[in-house]
């Protein structure tokens, strides 16, 4: 089975893909296309996974991701770091051609940015925490120091859990009527005492307050498909130990 790269039409032109779980050497819980390095998989499994990945992207292009930790912080990248030294942040810019930006995720939003005329890329890991810090507005910034203008922005929001599957609690819903009362539209009742929580339009709406027009959503919900995607809610409710990630990549040529 080839790897699946689910592309959106807003950044056509430009080497990218969310990837799901399909087409992975992984096995057992991990079944499938398992990149993440922090996971207890085989790591030779890991590195093959996200070599075809990336080569299903931009071939021969050298992949370049993150040390996670739902931040809003992002980092430029010019040159390649090597897997064991990476930047504890949850975006990453470039403007350096053979370079594939990479993040993870397994319910988070991928986000995935470009300027085409600028030759700009950027890539987003949006979990509420990073989204509600702003870790989108921060990756725009830190483009348009490389030259990107945000009114030339195109971003695409790749397979995240999905409002039906994403129950919180009055104080997540709090936390963010705080921040904003506007916020307060991406909440439905649920279970009482509980919301039903919209994070791919949150961070969409995220996305347009900063400025972009040109912004895609994929609507794939990553709890209902173990078949297709991987889920950390999921895998909570079931008990399991651990969880694959799925990875999202773009790059210049």
């Amino acid at each position: 089975m080839t790897v699946e790269a689910i592309t959106a039409k807003a950044l056509e032109g430009v080497p990218h893909g969310f990837f799901s779980r399909r087409g992975g050497v992984s096995t057992g819980l991990y079944a499938g296309l398992n990149a993440g390095i922090g996971t207890r998989d085989d790591p030779e499994a890991i590195a093959e996974n996200r070599r075809r990945a990336a080569d299903a992207v931009l071939p021969g292009a050298r992949l370049v991701g993150l040390y996670q930790v739902h931040s809003a912080d992002a980092v430029a990248v010019i040159q390649p770091w090597h897997d064991d030294h990476r930047p504890r942040a949850d975006a990453l810019v470039t403007a350096t051609p053979g370079l594939a930006l990479a993040i993870l995720a397994a319910d988070c939003a991928p986000v995935l940015l470009a300027d085409r005329e600028a030759g700009v890329v950027g890539v987003a890991h949006a979990g509420w925490k990073g989204a509600l810090g702003g870790v989108t507005d921060s990756a725009i910034s830190l483009m348009e120091t490389l030259g990107a203008r945000r009114t030339r922005i195109a971003a695409a929001i790749g397979p995240c859990i999905a409002r039906a599957s994403y129950e919180v609690s009055a104080d997540f819903f709090a936390t963010f009527a705080k921040a904003d009362p506007a916020n307060e539209r991406f909440f439905v009742d649920g279970n009482p005492g509980h919301y039903q929580f919209d994070l791919e339009a949150y961070v969409a709406n995220r996305l347009a307050l900063a400025g972009l027009t040109r912004i895609e959503t994929l609507g794939l919900d990553t709890y209902p498909q173990p078949e297709r995607f991987y889920s950390c809610r999921r895998a909570a409710h079931r008990g399991e130990p651990d969880f694959g990630r799925q990875i999202s990549i773009i790059g210049i040529e």
